[in-house]
């Protein structure tokens, strides 16, 4: 079975598909209570580390093409394997939404894509 990953703002309100819940953000989104999120899971071992977000961010537009190879290095770890191989189990068996504060408009230029590279790239290799 293909895994089935999904993406959606944290601000949207959860849905009966939505299956399992996974916020893919290294900070809490402001805003949003633990309540009303309904996260399954929490892994920051797959998100961008504090220092590489603020090395991003201190000059974006120029940092942005190193980002992902960068994001790639962190996601080599062995704790984040660990939880990539976690949610690609999940998404084996069902949906597995990724929840992310980032703006629609920034998603495409944001840790998301990496991530999902990463999750479909292991679920590829293991098949293969």
């Amino acid at each position: 079975m293909t895994p089935d990953f999904e993406v959606k703002r944290i601000y949207e309100p959860p849905t009966a598909d939505d299956g399992t819940r996974v916020l893919v953000d290294r900070l809490w989104p402001r805003g949003t209570s633990k309540a009303e999120a309904h996260i399954d899971l929490w892994p920051k071992q797959i998100t961008p580390s504090t220092t590489l977000r603020q090395w991003l961010h201190a000059d974006r537009s120029a940092r942005e093409p190193e980002f992902a190879e960068r994001f790639r290095a962190e996601l080599a770890a062995p704790e984040a394997q660990r939880e990539l191989d976690r949610l690609r189990a999940l998404a084996g068996r069902g949906r597995v939404t990724l929840l992310t504060a980032v703006k629609e408009a920034d998603l495409p230029n944001s840790h998301i894509p990496v991530l999902l590279d990463e999750l479909r790239e292991r679920h590829q290799n293991a098949a293969g």
